[in-house]
């Protein structure tokens, strides 16, 4: 059978998309649609960044027509949803009510879905879960220590994202290692605009830097990561936010944007190199965050094959690759500077022989979609 997918990858502040020939397993087309909804931005919301991924893809000249199922990727399943799921309107509405553990992900989500079943009424739209991957993590990692009834009643634990580039990348790691994913330990650090580290043992998440909902773990381009809970009863008594000027607080105004008023890293690095101390502290408190996590998950896997690479800003700013691993040669982990700095696409950039390697494993997370999507065809 043959036959194409289009891929929507709707996030906080984008719209990947692709067409993909699932068995070949090559995209046809692709496009970005960038910056969305922010200042002066050429985009104003994700329907528009729709609007203009449709026109491009007629433009494009490639067969719609050929297109027998839309893969989408939705941030947040909850404990509902793990496996690939054929949307339907009640699946739409549960994706809809999953927004309050997703804000920043799942109403985009729900927009692109909306959107794609109208443009697409006869296909299978299928929505690929960002949770899926770390469903299965040990109870030890994935409960908090609150009260457990509050936990229970309300669906308090930590559930996990980026799973499905987590997991495409663990497995290609293992492959450009000439191993099985069943006989590699890795460490996969996602860098993007959203950021979030895993420890996957043998092909299995054991550990993951994201919690209840994207906002907990590594300093990223608008969120907080980390985060003492006592700074918000802090604010509530002192400042008087409520839960609303808190969630606008911790998810569209931290991170890198709240620590130098901008998230996109391309800017940060070029004030980084005009001094800016606004911004060295900020790059400073993103590498910081991120050794530590990369500290916690040698402890949680004991023995550390690889450490990967990806995302935009994993894959693309050698300087954060070198300056996240820097001084832990004692530990059998060394970046050879040469290599990092050159080169493109999949490839280690360890030294020969060293005892960790590590690598740069572009995602493809649109071509696992592609594939899950396939396969309600």
């Amino acid at each position: 059978m043959t036959g194409l997918v289009l891929v929507l990858n709707c996030g906080s502040s984008s719209i990947k998309y692709q067409v993909v020939d699932p068995v070949a397993g090559e995209a046809v087309v692709s496009g970005l649609v960038e910056q969305i909804g922010e200042p002066g931005g050429p985009v104003p919301d994700h329907a528009a960044g729709l609007q203009r991924i449709h026109g491009d893809l007629v433009d494009s000249g490639v067969d719609l027509a050929a297109v027998r199922a839309v893969g989408h990727r939705v941030v947040h399943g909850g404990r509902r949803f793990h496996a690939p799921t054929l949307i339907t309107d009640a699946v739409l509405a549960e994706i809809e009510r999953l927004s309050d553990l997703a804000p920043l992900h799942n109403p985009p989500n729900v927009v692109g879905i909306t959107v794609a079943r109208a443009d697409f009424p006869d296909v299978p739209h299928v929505a690929v879960f960002d949770t899926g991957f770390f469903h299965g993590l040990p109870e030890a990692a994935a409960t908090y220590a609150i009260d457990a009834g509050v936990a229970a009643q309300y669906g308090i634990r930590r559930y996990g994202f980026h799973g499905t580039s987590h997991e495409y990348v663990s497995q290609q790691t293992a492959a450009l290692l000439g191993r099985e994913p069943a006989e590699v330990n890795t460490i996969v650090l996602h860098l993007g605009n959203g950021a979030s580290a895993s420890a996957v043992r043998g092909g299995v998440a054991v550990e993951t830097s994201m919690g209840l909902t994207p906002l907990e773990g590594l300093v990223m381009g608008t969120r907080c990561g980390d985060l003492d809970p006592g700074v918000l009863m802090h604010l509530k008594r002192t400042a008087g936010m409520g839960v609303a000027e808190l969630d606008e607080l911790l998810n569209r105004r931290s991170g890198l944007r709240g620590l130098c008023g901008v998230n996109d890293f391309r800017e940060l690095l070029e004030q980084v190199s005009t001094g800016r101390p606004e911004a060295t502290l900020a790059y400073g408190v993103y590498v910081h965050r991120l050794r530590k996590y990369v500290g916690a998950y040698l402890a949680v896997l004991g023995r550390v094959d690889a450490i990967a690479f990806t995302a935009g800003v994993g894959e693309n700013v050698a300087a954060v690759r070198e300056d996240a691993l820097s001084g832990l040669d004692g530990l059998g982990i060394t970046v050879d500077p040469q290599r990092n700095r050159s080169g493109r696409g999949a490839r280690i950039i360890s030294p020969d022989g060293a005892r960790t390697a590590v690598l740069v494993v572009p995602t493809n997370e649109e071509l696992a979609i592609a594939r899950a999507a396939w396969g309600f065809v």
